[in-house]
Formats: C-alpha cells, sequence, structure tokens
C-alpha cells in the first residue's frame, strides 16, 4: 500500500485561487485480530504491518519476544497473528489502543524497571535526532507523518519507520528491531512528537533506557519515565537539549 496519494486542490495567495495538484499522506483502518479473540482497529499508515503488529504486541505486553508469534498474516486490511503466551486471556482484558489514551495509571504497575548500563553522548544523540528527519521522506512531502528511530550501535543499526500516528510510529519501529533480533537494552529511540505515559509505557516494557524528541514531554511520560528508569530528552535541536528524567544514560 502506498503512504501518499496526489488529490486536487487550490492555492490562495494575494487574493486570487489557483488549481493545483497536491500529494497528501494516506491513512487506513487497520483491523488486528489476535488469537481469533482480541481484535482492534486503528487508522495507521498503511505500511510495514508486520512490523507494527510485532511492535504492538510487544509494548502492549501481549507477547515478551518475536518467537511468542506462532503466525502472522497480512491480508489487505486485517492482520491476523497468533500467540502462545500462557496469559493472554489474562493480559487482552488490559489492553488500551496504540492510537488513543488511557489507563497508564494501572499499565505502569504492570512493567518493570529498566535495567541498563548503556550510556551514549549528546553529541550522538543530536547527530541522529538530525537523522530522522532526513529519514521522514513521506513527512517532507505531506506534512502529514511522525518519525521514529531505533539507533543500535552493537551492530551499527539505524531503523527509522513513519506512520500518522506518533504512537504507531514507535510500534513500528521497535517491531522491526524485533524481528532483527537488536537489543533494546542496548538501544535508544529518536523520535518527532510529544511524549505521552503510553509511548513511555512501550519503552520500559521492552527494556528501552532513553528516548529522544525534537518536541515537549508531558507529565504523564514523565511520570512514567521516571519511575522506570528511562533517559527522557525533550527540544533536542540543533545543539541542544532538555535531559528531564535519569541522566545516567548520559556520557559526560
Amino acid at each position: 500500500m502506498l503512504m501518499t496519494d496526489n488529490v486536487k486542490a487550490s492555492f490562495y495567495k494575494n487574493g486570487a485561487y489557483i488549481d493545483k495538484e497536491e500529494e497528501i499522506v494516506a491513512d487506513e483502518t487497520i483491523t488486528v485480530v489476535i488469537n481469533e479473540t482480541l481484535t482492534r482497529s486503528f487508522s495507521i499508515s498503511p505500511n510495514s504491518l508486520e512490523d507494527f503488529t510485532v511492535g504492538y504486541m510487544l509494548g502492549e505486553g501481549i507477547i515478551e519476544t518475536v518467537d511468542n508469534i506462532e503466525k502472522l498474516e497480512v491480508n489487505g486490511n486485517k492482520i491476523t497473528a497468533t500467540v502462545n503466551l500462557e496469559d493472554f486471556d489474562i493480559m487482552k482484558e488490559l489492553i488500551v489502543g496504540s492510537d488513543c489514551f488511557g489507563g497508564w495509571r494501572t499499565k505502569i504497575d504492570l512493567i518493570n524497571k529498566v535495567e541498563s548500563d548503556f550510556k551514549v553522548s549528546g553529541e550522538e544523540i543530536l547527530e541522529n535526532i538530525e537523522k530522522i528527519r532526513e529519514k521522514a521522506t513521506t513527512w517532507e512531502k505531506t506534512g502529514g507523518t511522525h518519525v521514529a528511530g531505533l539507533v543500535n550501535n552493537e551492530k551499527d543499526k539505524f531503523i527509522s519507520r513513519e506512520d500518522i500516528s506518533r504512537h504507531v510510529a514507535v510500534d513500528k519501529v521497535i517491531g522491526a528491531s524485533a524481528r532483527e533480533k537488536l537489543d533494546f537494552k542496548n538501544s535508544y529511540i529518536v523520535y518527532s512528537g510529544r511524549m505521552p505515559a503510553d509511548v513511555l509505557i512501550k519503552l520500559a516494557r521492552v527494556g528501552i533506557p532513553l528516548i529522544a524528541s525534537n518536541a515537549a514531554p508531558t507529565l504523564s511520560g514523565y511520570t512514567v519515565a521516571d519511575e522506570a528508569n528511562i533517559t527522557m530528552i525533550g527540544f533536542a535541536r540543533e545543539d541542544k537539549f532538555n535531559v528531564y528524567t535519569h541522566p545516567e544514560h548520559l556520557k559526560k
């Protein structure tokens, strides 16, 4: 499925309208069915759907590793997954959608603190914040997406994904990285968009120790980052950023 489409539009300037063709971002309603009993629908960009499903299930605690997935099939706008987790029936009662907000105060009690000795320099973080801007080709054309990147220096990996939803962009990049068997505890996320609790809970569940964004944190996101031992960096732009929680993952 294509990330963009061309539509007829008009441009207004100096009192006049000019007909033109405009490229806009595509979105679709995608339905995920897990173990035939849990069904969720999402409005997302219709690409990297396998990555999204894996990342969503990891971030929501439905699975612990990619190895818990027995089957994953994409058929048009429907994704079917079969997982072998023993506590699936319990976990499905706790799920909230990846494209909406809710229930974080309950969910934070169900996640472990991130345990990691990972450290990274401020210079590298700023370099990779700039790199995700370069990778955001759909945003460059349309202005309609968020972008997330996962950096893993052990395997010299930089994986990025775009989506109309900032939550789903994170799901996609987590899923893509999990499918490549990258070590999350020695990785970090660079990201465009606010940092609320539900995004930070995804990182905590998979064990990612740091997130850096060019945008702002929210109080709920700050609370989760502080509780889960995650370094939260905001307003990363040009040669500066703010550090809100756990600076021990930063090289001095």
